[in-house]
């Protein structure tokens, strides 16, 4: 049986931890970031755990990854 395909995409925007894990990066920090405030910039940062329900269909899309 052939190897599955990872969607190249999901393995670019989640990372998985030691744990197995989701982790993504926050929305809204890409571009008009003039209009947003010092405050919410760096709230922004760094990333978060995924919902569990977005987290199987991004384990869907890398079957490798943990």
């Amino acid at each position: 049986m052939p190897k599955m395909k990872t969607k190249k995409s999901a393995a670019k925007r989640f990372k998985v931890t030691g744990k197995g894990v989701i982790k993504r990066a926050r929305a809204t920090k890409r571009h008009i970031l003039t209009k947003r405030t010092t405050k919410n910039k760096r709230q922004l940062r760094g990333m978060v755990n995924m919902a569990p329900g977005d987290a199987r269909s991004a384990q869907s899309m890398m079957p490798y990854a943990s």
